[in-house]
């Protein structure tokens, strides 16, 4: 009988090596250039953030992160980003507060403004990051470039290689790219074995990390000490400081249409992100010049000190990033929300370690940064594999697959921090 079952049951076809084999130079040309976009506009926004923050206030004989300097140059990036959207062809892309790591092919037109308002915003200080404009840039390209060159080939693969490469490229390792991809297949049919789906997005976001780490040498490992055997009191920890922190993230989540709103109302990108620029700089001004940028080399900071803060300047902080967060992606700059909610995950972290120091400064950082990512991003695996890569210690993998469960219980089925076209939250 149980024979008779195996043979009727349906089986997944396998597709052949020779249906592969065509993809592997596809996949290594897309994923090494979509690293060389993601590090070549990292570099040059590097250089001129360096300009803006140290070169210039230098010679005005003014300090570098002063309140007056913080206001001048958030106000300012708020209006050069809002004279591209404004004035250069393609208006930047679409709203970004629409978008989220699945970009559409954008036409090559809209590229270069939107790389342009990226380059501006990462080196004026607001609290975004590159990777949906990195990706939305890489998957133009490619769409673009690969139906010229293999018209054959379908354009769906060009966008799935590029968002792989670049989501590769963005974390130093192909594991996120297999991991986000894996996620989208789950919510549509595919066709054949996960792993056959997998082989040319792996392979190019394989290319697109090696490139990455060959040339640029990142690290997400912020170094803290490891943690050892966990105890019970471990558990609960990671429990607590997850779920406080999916709440937290909720919080931004349901006033993200009502912020974004706010802004809309000014109907003008000259007028909505100069306004943006001016509440940035009063958030930095209260906050700290830790929580301006994107957010990747502050938690550097802050992870090499835990006990350089009091519970209190840790609990500011995570406010403060998170309104800045908020603002920044309601107003019209042109980033993503991943690497400012690591910041904001972070610093409250820490801020569970300050109150109690009993509490092992990995976990409270690993599952605050869990708990935040399942709220802003609603990727479940990509907040697990960030949270665990930031503390490098096979051991919080565990505690932070138990905290996952009250946090996701408390994310799930409610809005996203995306909007649709129309303004309302996407479920």
């Amino acid at each position: 009988m149980a024979q008779d079952t195996a043979r009727q049951s349906p089986t997944t076809p396998a597709t052949p090596a020779r249906a592969l084999l065509p993809l592997i130079l596809p996949a290594l040309v897309v994923g090494v250039a979509a690293s060389l976009v993601f590090v070549g506009v990292s570099a040059v926004a590097e250089k001129f953030q360096h300009v803006l923050w140290n070169n210039l206030p230098d010679a005005l004989g003014i300090g570098h992160y002063s309140v007056l300097w913080m206001f001048v140059m958030l106000t300012a990036t708020g209006i050069a980003v809002g004279l591209v959207v404004w004035k250069v062809p393609g208006h930047a892309g679409p709203d970004p507060a629409t978008m989220g790591l699945s970009a559409p092919a954008l036409p090559p037109v809209v590229l270069p403004g939107l790389l342009l308002a990226n380059v501006l915003m990462l080196a004026g200080g607001p609290s975004l990051g590159p990777e949906n404009p990195i990706i939305a840039a890489n998957v133009g390209l490619a769409v673009w470039l690969g139906r010229k060159v293999l018209p054959r080939q379908p354009g769906e693969l060009w966008g799935l290689l590029a968002e792989a490469a670049t989501i590769g490229a963005l974390f130093g390792t192909p594991v996120a790219a297999a991991l986000v991809i894996s996620e989208a297949f789950a919510g549509r049919p595919a066709k054949g074995l996960l792993w056959d789906n997998l082989f040319a997005p792996l392979l190019a976001g394989a290319a697109g990390a090696i490139t990455t780490v060959l040339v640029a040498h990142p690290t997400l490992d912020l170094h803290l000490p490891p943690l050892g055997r966990p105890g019970w009191g471990d558990v609960l920890a990671a429990l607590v400081v997850a779920s406080v922190a999916a709440l937290l993230g909720m919080c931004a989540v349901y006033a993200f249409p009502y912020v974004h709103g706010a802004f809309r109302r000014l109907r003008h990108p000259m007028l909505m992100l100069p306004a943006g620029g001016v509440v940035l700089g009063a958030l930095g001004a209260l906050g700290g010049p830790l929580t301006l940028f994107k957010g990747l080399d502050e938690i550097g900071e802050l992870a090499s000190d835990p006990e350089g803060w009091s519970a209190g300047q840790f609990a500011t902080m995570t406010v403060v990033k998170l309104a800045a967060l908020l603002v920044a992606a309601s107003c019209g700059f042109r980033g993503g929300r991943i690497f400012p909610a690591v910041f904001v995950g972070t610093a409250l972290g820490l801020c569970a370690h300050a109150l109690v120091p009993a509490m092992h400064p990995a976990l409270g950082v690993a599952s605050g940064v869990l708990g935040m990512l399942l709220a802003v991003t609603r990727q479940g695996w990509v907040s697990l594999f960030t949270a665990t890569v930031l503390v490098a210690s096979p051991t919080v993998l565990a505690l932070l697959c138990i905290a996952s469960l009250p946090a996701w219980l408390l994310v799930t089925g409610r809005p996203q921090m995306q909007l649709h076209d129309d303004g309302t939250p996407v479920r």
